[in-house]
């Protein structure tokens, strides 16, 4: 079976990330039914927001660990901590569908031109960001899973990494001004 995502790695690369917008179109736009999801406290469901800006912190501290810990060749904990970010991130995006196929997308609260200059710019760049990452996570994440350690250099696994890396953070950073703008400062 390894053999055999190794050496599909690009595809299978294209295919995930299709299927994983697949699943966030589908719950954003609430075609997943309501009916097909357990039903959490509404405790639960106001919590999630705070709950996934925690662990977007918690994201960005891992990554950019990752990224030290590679600098200084620490192979083994570069692994940890990106599969640590990779886990983060699906913890994430399984509370954030949860929320949003249960309630809609969250509505903006604050004044029409904070609306139109910077919630809804930010939320482009965000949504745009999150969207273009998936392919490099996903490429570097399966190279790394495929491979031996020692194969890594003569693969696009690190330069992939620091685009999928560069953009993931700042996805991240965004999303957190995303979070302040919907549920701290309006």
């Amino acid at each position: 079976m390894q053999t055999r995502v190794e050496d599909h790695v690009p595809l299978l690369t294209g295919v995930l990330s299709i299927v994983s917008l697949a699943v966030v179109f589908a719950a954003a736009l609430q075609v997943v039914p309501t009916d097909a999801l357990p039903t959490a406290p509404d405790a639960v469901l106001e919590a999630i927001p705070t709950l996934n800006a925690v662990v977007s912190l918690a994201a960005i501290g891992t990554i950019a660990a990752g990224i030290r810990a590679i600098r200084r060749g620490d192979v083994d904990r570069h692994r940890t901590l990106m599969l640590t970010s990779f886990g983060l991130f699906v913890a994430f995006l399984a509370m954030y569908l949860y929320r949003v196929s249960l309630l809609g997308p969250s509505s903006f609260a604050g004044p029409g031109v904070v609306e139109r200059f910077v919630y809804y710019p930010v939320l482009a760049i965000h949504i745009l960001l999150a969207i273009a990452s998936l392919p490099p996570v996903y490429y570097a994440l399966l190279l790394a899973l495929t491979r031996p350690v020692g194969e890594l250099p003569s693969t696009n696994h690190a330069r992939v990494g620091r685009i999928a890396a560069s953009l993931w953070l700042i996805s991240f950073a965004l999303g957190i001004v995303v979070y302040l703008l919907l549920h701290v400062l309006f």
